[in-house]
């Protein structure tokens, strides 16, 4: 193992060890004017929700998609308002300057859609009430078209616009940029953990793709499949296979997904592309399907239905389709001259014999692409009993990856949409938990299962590679306890990226020659 110190030289560890992360996020987010440029005392102060998504945002009210893509169309600013997201939202809210929610915590689909794409979102804002055309606090009605400003950070939300200071790389635009010390610093945060540490991207098409490789992102870690398909077009091909159960549709599927995995590996050639196979709760797959058809497949608590590895062992040919798809990417890339490294993720997996099933699908599906070799193999481990059994799921894969998010959900019993609010705001103002456990990995509970598990996986194939990926993936808290751990990376979303490789150096420098 290489010593700590990789050629740097002292006032280069200490550069590392003083830069603060709030430097780094204040680069990399818009941020609102201070009072004496922006004019103090001219907003009011509507409500404050959870700031689910950092960055300052300022634009009128759009309740809905529909309101909002009709405003965008007369070129106006949005602030996307809902009681929560779901994928039929996804096109509006690439188009909005910031996302305003009633419910939904840290991991909710708001919040995680909208970190992905670098927008300021507030989410939990449990006071606001939402209608058709308005939504109200208290006894004051905001309809569509009023300007408010939202800050992602404090959670704050205010009526009025307020003017928005840039960032270096926050929007839809080129990155254009970290600031040049910002930029050498992390330099030297990578030299400090190459070898030994990792930090990765959850990306799922290629605008993420390459604004996570510009921001510095050694490859992705996850690929959330389903992402692919939250345009409605392409939502109502997954629908179809899940409802019916034929395969007429799958040839469109396949088609889709292998013409954006193409665009992914070209994005992050000559890096690791995991791809994550298919994992939606059902209320999020089949939102605005036919009621009458999807009525047998609703459940009272989709998060723990019919989702992940379950619904690719009862609907095969969902997964088939994909390693289908993505071998066609992989067969396109090398025939172009490209160098794709894809893996594939199987999730939510709870038992040994389940995940060998799913195993024997993804094999046989690639070899009957006759795309080459197949690529390494990997299981999620976000069930409790999957931390237990890790030892048993070890010999079926090539690596692990820990899905912190869900592992959290069910080792705490917190809904990751209801309880952000009701439950852990006041717990950490009671001073009844010591951080909020969807922002900041719980090392005492969710830790220890991890710990647990990575001995288990360990003790059966000593030096597998294993890592976390999920939102935890981006908070310095959380990588300084993997780098103690002993993992190999963890991945997040590409904004927080630059935080991530800080984090991981400084955790590094922390931990001495020894790890």
């Amino acid at each position: 193992m290489a010593d700590v110190d990789a050629g740097l030289s002292t006032r280069q560890r200490q550069a590392i060890a003083e830069l603060s992360v709030d430097a780094v996020l204040d680069a990399l987010h818009p941020s609102f004017e201070s009072a004496s440029a922006s004019g103090a005392g001219e907003f009011t102060a509507l409500t404050t929700g959870l700031g689910a998504s950092p960055g300052a945002a300022s634009g009128l009210v759009a309740v809905g998609s529909q309101a909002a893509l009709d405003l965008v169309a007369q070129d106006q600013t949005v602030i996307l308002v809902a009681t929560e997201t779901t994928p039929a939202d996804v096109a509006a809210m690439g188009l909005s300057a910031g996302i305003l929610t009633a419910r939904g915590g840290m991991a909710s689909h708001a919040a995680v859609v909208a970190r992905g794409w670098g927008i300021p979102a507030v989410c939990d804002a449990r006071e606001i009430t939402v209608e058709s055309d308005s939504f109200t606090v208290g006894d004051l009605r905001i309809g569509n078209g009023t300007p408010i400003s939202i800050d992602g950070s404090t959670g704050e939300v205010t009526l009025g616009g307020r003017e928005v200071a840039g960032s270096a790389v926050a929007g839809s635009g080129p990155v254009s940029g970290l600031p040049a010390e910002i930029t050498e610093v992390l330099g030297w945060a990578d030299r400090l953990v190459a070898g030994r540490f990792a930090v990765l991207a959850n990306a799922d098409l290629a605008p993420d793709a390459t604004m996570a490789r510009a921001l510095g992102a050694h490859g992705i870690g996850l690929c959330r499949t389903e992402h692919m398909f939250l345009q409605p077009d392409r939502l109502e091909i997954v629908q179809h296979v899940i409802l019916s159960g034929h395969d007429d549709h799958l040839d469109d599927l396949v088609a889709a997904q292998q013409a954006d995995f193409s665009e992914l590996l070209a994005a992050m050639d000559g890096l690791a592309v995991t791809v994550r196979l298919l994992d939606a709760p059902m209320h999020e797959f089949l939102a605005g399907a036919d009621p009458e058809a999807a009525a047998p497949w609703h459940e009272h608590n989709p998060m723990l239905g019919v989702r992940g590895v379950r619904l690719g062992l009862l609907r095969p040919e969902l997964y088939e389709a994909q390693v289908r798809a993505l071998a066609g990417a992989v067969a396109d890339r090398r025939s172009s001259g490209g160098d794709p490294h894809a893996e594939i993720m199987i999730p939510l997996v709870s038992t040994a014999e389940e995940l060998a099933a799913a195993v024997r699908v993804v094999r046989r599906s690639w070899e009957e692409a006759q795309a080459g070799p197949a690529p390494p193999i990997g299981t999620m481990i976000e069930t409790p009993r999957a931390c237990l059994i890790a030892g048993q799921l070890a010999p079926a894969v090539d690596f692990v990856s820990f899905g912190t998010n869900d592992l959290t959900q069910m080792v705490f019993g917190f809904s990751r949409d209801d309880t952000a609010t009701r439950v852990i705001a006041p717990y950490l103002a009671d001073g009844l938990l010591s951080a909020d456990p969807f922002a900041s990995l719980d090392c005492d509970g969710v830790g220890e299962l991890v710990n647990s598990a990575l001995v288990g996986v360990r003790t059966v194939a000593p030096g597998m590679r294993a890592g976390v990926c999920g939102e935890h993936g981006g908070d310095p808290a959380s990588i300084e306890f993997a780098v103690r751990a002993g993992l190999d990376y963890v991945s997040c979303s590409p904004y927080r990226v630059p935080v991530a490789r800080l984090a991981a150096a400084q955790a590094q420098l922390a931990s001495g020659p020894e790890r």
